[in-house]
C-alpha cells in the first residue's frame, strides 16, 4: 500500500472541517448563493424536493441533505426484492472473492479491513455479494435500507478522506478500506447485511438515524465500536443515515443470499428504492410482518 504522510491525512480532515463550517453557515447571503450555485450547476430537480423554497433552509447542508416528496422515490414492492439504498451510480457490483471486493479493474480490497478489521464480523461475507454506489454532489444524500433488518452493531472506523470519484478509485489502492467510514451490521431474513457509508474529501460528517452524527466525533485514530443497547429495527426503504457532499455506500450480503439484477454494471445510474436484485427466498416479507406484529403488541 502506498504510504501517505501523516500531514496529508491531517490536511484532508482539516479541509473537510472547513468546508463543513461553510456548509453550516446560516448567513443568509452565503447560504442562498451556495444553494443557487449547486441547483444551477447540477440541474437539481426542485419539483421532487419536499421543500422547494431555498429560503426555508437553515444552511447549505440543510439543503444538501434535503428530503424528497413521499412519492418521488417509490420503494420496490416485490417481497423478494432488494431496494437500492441511494441515488447515484454503480461503481462496482458482483461477487466477493475469498474476502476481496473489486474496486476497479486490477484493484481490490479486503472485506475484513473495510468492516473494521474483525475477522468474525467479516466471515459471513467471505464469498458473498457486494454492490458499491457512488453519490455525486447532485444526488439525493440520504441512505435507505435495502432490506428490512435489525441493527446488531455499528462501527466507526477513522481514516483518510480521499476523493471517492471514479478516477480516484482507479488510482488509490484500497481506497474504500482506507477512508473514514461508518459500518452498520444488520440481521435480516437473508442473513447478515452490512451497509458501509464511506466518507470522502469534503465530506464533513456522516450520521445515522439512530445515533445522529457519528463521524467525525473527534480526530481519534482509534477504532470506535458501538454495540446496540436497544432493539433498532428498520424496514426496507426506511431512512438509515445521511452524509454531506459526494460519497459512497457499499452493501454486502453472504454467500448465495442475493442475486443482483442483470441490467446493473459499473456505471449504471440508479435511484433509491428501485429494485437492484432479489433474495433467494421469500423470508424478508415474513420478517417485515413479524416486526409489524411485535410493534402492535408492544
Amino acid at each position: 500500500m502506498k504510504y501517505i504522510p501523516w500531514y496529508a491525512a491531517w490536511f484532508q480532515h482539516a479541509l473537510s472541517r472547513v468546508v463543513g463550517w461553510v456548509m453550516y453557515c446560516k448567513q443568509t447571503q452565503i447560504k442562498r448563493l451556495l444553494i443557487k450555485l449547486i441547483v444551477r450547476k447540477y440541474k437539481i430537480n426542485m419539483e421532487e424536493v419536499l421543500e422547494p423554497d431555498i429560503n426555508n433552509y437553515q444552511h447549505f447542508n440543510d439543503f444538501f441533505t434535503r428530503r424528497l416528496k413521499p412519492d418521488a422515490r417509490p420503494i420496490v414492492s416485490e417481497p423478494d426484492a432488494v431496494a437500492c439504498p441511494a441515488d447515484g451510480c454503480v461503481s462496482e457490483i458482483g461477487h466477493i472473492e475469498q474476502g476481496r471486493l473489486l474496486q476497479a479493474k486490477g484493484m481490490d480490497y479486503s472485506a475484513q479491513t473495510l468492516l473494521g478489521g474483525d475477522s468474525q464480523r467479516a466471515a459471513p461475507f467471505k464469498n458473498g455479494q457486494f454492490a458499491c454506489f457512488y453519490l455525486s454532489p447532485k444526488d439525493y444524500h440520504r441512505v435507505h435500507m435495502p432490506l428490512s433488518g435489525e441493527l446488531k452493531e455499528m462501527i466507526h472506523v477513522p481514516g483518510n478522506l480521499f476523493s471517492v470519484s471514479t478516477r480516484s478509485a482507479q488510482k488509490v489502492p484500497q481506497l474504500f478500506a482506507r477512508n473514514e467510514r461508518v459500518v452498520s451490521i444488520f440481521e435480516t431474513e437473508s442473513g447478515p447485511m452490512a451497509v458501509v457509508m464511506v466518507g470522502a474529501m469534503l465530506v464533513a460528517s456522516i450520521s445515522t438515524a439512530w445515533a445522529g452524527i457519528v463521524a467525525p466525533p473527534h480526530l481519534s485514530r482509534g477504532k470506535i465500536v458501538v454495540e446496540k443497547t436497544t432493539p433498532i429495527c428498520l424496514q426496507r426503504g426506511e431512512e438509515m443515515g445521511s452524509f454531506q457532499f459526494g460519497s459512497t455506500v457499499i452493501v454486502l450480503f453472504g454467500q448465495e443470499k442475493v442475486t443482483w439484477s442483470e441490467k446493473l454494471n459499473s456505471g449504471s445510474i440508479v435511484k433509491m428504492g428501485e429494485r437492484i436484485g432479489k433474495t433467494h427466498d421469500l423470508r424478508d416479507i415474513t420478517y417485515t410482518q413479524r416486526q409489524h406484529q411485535q410493534t402492535i403488541e408492544s
